[in-house]
């Protein structure tokens, strides 16, 4: 078994509020913020605009790093492990499309202060560490 590494990326509008996206398929019914699995030899900014770009055709610019997440729960629950890189980024303009709709169906602009349930463990844990301003929290 392997441990996988992929990229969240926060997209924020200017009112403050992220972008979601409702999950289908394997992690249906999870909210989530987007991301996905670095690619060999691709830098995590370059994974972080090649995944928003993929999943709701946003051109995002200078994606920030500025944390890490061991997904421990999800790795006792499903077997996977991940350890997610998190980025933020600010909304470029125009309006995010679901260009994959066999991942997700649902878009929202939510409060990080009140996140909709049930939430992906990974989305939670990089939404925590960009509101407590920390790099990383111990699971």
């Amino acid at each position: 078994m392997s441990v996988v590494v992929g990229v969240g990326v926060i997209i924020i509008n200017d009112k403050g509020e992220i972008l979601l996206g409702k999950r289908t398929g394997k992690h249906a019914p999870y909210w989530s913020i987007f991301g996905g699995h670095v690619d060999p030899g691709e830098t995590f900014e370059e994974c972080a605009i090649r995944e928003i770009q993929e999943e709701i055709g946003l051109n995002i610019q200078n994606p920030q790093v500025y944390g890490i997440c061991n997904n421990i729960q999800t790795y006792r629950e499903e077997g996977k492990h991940t350890i997610s890189v998190c980025l933020m980024a600010h909304h470029p303009g125009g309006e995010p499309r679901l260009m994959e709709p066999e991942k997700c169906n649902q878009l929202i602009w939510c409060d990080p202060n009140n996140l909709p349930e049930p939430h992906f463990e990974a989305s939670r844990n990089a939404i925590k560490l960009w509101q407590e301003k920390k790099f990383y929290l111990p699971a």
